[in-house]
């Protein structure tokens, strides 16, 4: 029984959109329509083409394709993309800018390579490049992007085949900068150079004294891992200037945070970085480009407020407050304004995925009904909680759950101390829950609900078992506590009527989603819709493009889920154009090499022994082998028969 406010009227779409925060998280790409099911709107226009996800759902089913699935909406991706670059030429139109924008996407923020494709693909005519911290990604960029006017930033530790990768990759004209992250790697580089025979664009990336709240805040400051200190970056111009390659420092960088929530965080750290730019011009650097990393948050909760998971700016505030600020700094000295480079990742690719899977089953705790006569005890304990629940009422809801919980502690140990039997305190649990009920229920009718009465629910709930892994999929959940929307999607024209907990099919307890977004930060339980008799339940996991496929794990054996990328047409079709089958059982195990081959092997073996001593017949054999390919071949999630 959910503690809600009373309503008046029933339960409509409109009732969803708001309960769920689909308006607040979805930047115009979700919504709900007439028959309750969630649409994709990939412009993020209601005027514009849109798509039941339901509906896709079944095209997948249709298909052959089982659950769970990540779906790509790669429309999406182009209105990121596009929105990112316009928002930016409006404020530097608007504020008279005399330099530019260039976006660059981190590789290491979803590194599948129909993801990247896409992005180099619609990025194309914004000149919105790639940025690389390794060699493997390194070559991945290299081979994708063929724009030779957007950039390609290689930051990390760099060795020297790192180096002369970037630095061919300059001769065939890309724009690739090395930012150096220590001072040795200038030696190395200003070396391969020379010997290539290539002019170097080298940056620098600095620490900043500025650093930003939240989970990522050691980006930042003088304790960060990455960049160079003000004595550091004097030791670069002066061995530039000793080299007579000044002209090759051309770009200035930073990061604090891949998640910053608070505007003001961002405006302090592009103030600092524009100080430090403006001394690199008065000693005689050539610059040009001013690279402010990531940082560009997601309003994962819908809340709008400096939350870890939300941002208290619009992308239009974000854009603007740059451009204004980077201006008012440089324009003091009369210091050119710079081309603006952004590492935006997450706000790029996270509005691009979804995660779509099917409830199992249900686990329930029904209480048996209120005994019509309680059972001789040596103590009051029973008494009092049936007490209890006969003086709930709205006027003390608040003393009855004080009663109840204290009670409910003396059960506990009461029986723990064999003061009770285990027929006691069954009922003593089974009354402990109607009463929480009865308050749930009294509590819907007032006004104003107190605090701890509204944490009924995570009591109340129930457990809905997903076929997905947390740890695969979604492992931020679990190792950041990152909060993600999750809502049903379909069946939103019903009024939800069961407080819950999301658990996977992995057998560990924290593979599980125990806080949601409400518009207000976080709860600990979802509301979910009643299970059908022979009809399917699904669940969607929204924004989850970002670091959540490339930080997936194996845990407890399930690989990655079966991918599906869409492209939606301006008349509201949409075509199927990728299709990635998800790791088969056979594939993990090779994963955490084992060599599947040698497996088969000691099975057909171990089905001779089983012959030879009885325990199974000749026919017996041909099954079990088949059975065991089967398996082999098989998803690593549930499988419907």
């Amino acid at each position: 029984m959910p503690v809600t406010k009373k309503k008046t009227k029933k339960w409509s779409t409109q009732d969803a959109i708001d309960f769920y925060g689909v308006d607040r998280w979805g930047a115009g790409y979700f919504s709900v329509d007439k028959n309750g099911d969630i649409v994709i709107s990939p412009s993020g226009k209601k005027e514009g083409p849109h798509v039941s996800l339901p509906k896709v759902v079944k095209c997948m089913l249709d298909r052959g394709m089982d659950m769970p699935v990540l779906l790509r909406i790669e429309n999406i991706l182009g209105s990121q993309i596009k929105t990112l670059h316009e928002t930016f030429a409006k404020a530097i139109k608007e504020l008279d800018y005399k330099g530019s924008y260039k976006g660059v996407f981190p590789i290491k923020v979803n590194q599948q390579e129909q993801v990247v494709e896409a992005i180099a693909q619609f990025g194309s005519k914004f000149d919105h490049g790639l940025e690389a911290g390794s060699k493997p990604e390194l070559i991945a960029a290299i081979s994708i992007l063929e724009n030779r006017n957007a950039c390609l930033i290689c930051n990390g530790y760099k060795d020297e085949e790192f180096i002369d990768l970037g630095l061919y990759a300059t001769k065939m004209g890309l724009q690739c900068f090395f930012v150096i992250e220590i001072p040795d790697e200038l030696e190395l580089i200003l070396e391969r150079a020379a010997k290539i025979g290539v002019q170097p664009n080298i940056g620098i990336r600095i620490k900043l004294a500025a650093k930003a709240e939240g989970k990522w805040a050691e980006s930042g400051g003088d304790s960060s891992v990455f960049g160079l200190n003000m004595s550091q970056i004097i030791y670069i111009i002066d061995r530039l200037k000793e080299e007579n390659k000044l002209d090759c420092l051309k770009l200035l960088h930073y990061h604090i945070g891949s998640q910053i929530s608070n505007i003001r965080d961002i405006r302090v750290g592009v103030m600092e970085a524009c100080r430090i730019y403006d001394e690199l011009i008065q000693e005689g650097a050539a610059m040009g480009y001013l690279d402010l990393g990531g940082g560009l948050a997601v309003d994962y909760d819908g809340s709008r407020t400096n939350e870890p998971s939300s941002r208290n700016y619009s992308l239009e505030e974000y854009c603007f407050d740059i451009v204004e600020t980077i201006t008012t700094v440089l324009d003091k000295s009369s210091t050119p304004h710079p081309t603006i480079i952004t590492e935006s990742g997450r706000a790029i690719v996270a509005y691009y995925s979804v995660l779509l899977f099917n409830v199992l089953d249900v686990s329930s705790y029904v209480p048996q009904p209120i005994p019509k006569q309680l059972p001789k005890t040596s103590n009051d304990l029973l008494e009092n909680l049936l007490s209890t629940y006969k003086m709930v009422s709205p006027k003390d809801v608040q003393e009855c759950y004080n009663d109840t919980l204290f009670y409910r502690d003396q059960a506990r140990q009461l029986f723990k101390h064999g003061q009770i039997s285990i027929r006691e305190r069954a009922i003593a649990e089974d009354l402990f829950r109607h009463i929480l009920l009865k308050i749930a229920k009294t509590a819907a009718k007032l006004q104003h609900v107190p605090r701890e009465i509204q944490e009924i629910n995570d009591i109340l709930s129930d457990v809905y078992y997903g076929n997905f892994s947390v740890f695969q999929s979604l492992p931020d959940v679990w190792a950041i506590n990152q909060l993600f929307p999750v809502v049903p999607i379909h069946r939103l024209d019903e009024a939800p009527s069961r407080p819950a907990i999301i658990a996977d099919i992995t057998c560990d307890c924290d593979g599980k989603i125990d806080m949601f977004p409400n518009g207000e930060g976080a709860k600990g339980t979802i509301m979910l819709h009643d299970l059908k008799e022979q009809e399917e339940y699904y669940l969607g996991v929204f924004l989850v493009g970002a670091y959540q496929e490339t930080l997936g794990d194996l845990h407890n054996l399930f690989g990655d889920t079966n991918v599906v990328s869409i492209n939606i047409n301006d008349d509201s079709s949409y075509e199927f154009v990728r299709e990635l089958e998800g790791d088969s059982v056979a594939d993990i195990l090779s994963y955490v090499e084992y060599d599947v081959k040698a497996m088969k092997q000691r099975i057909k073996k171990f089905a001779e022994d089983s012959i030879h001593k009885g325990f199974i017949k000749v026919k017996d054999r041909k099954v079990i082998l088949h059975m065991f390919d089967e398996g082999l071949r098989g998803y690593s999630y549930f499988e419907k028969e």
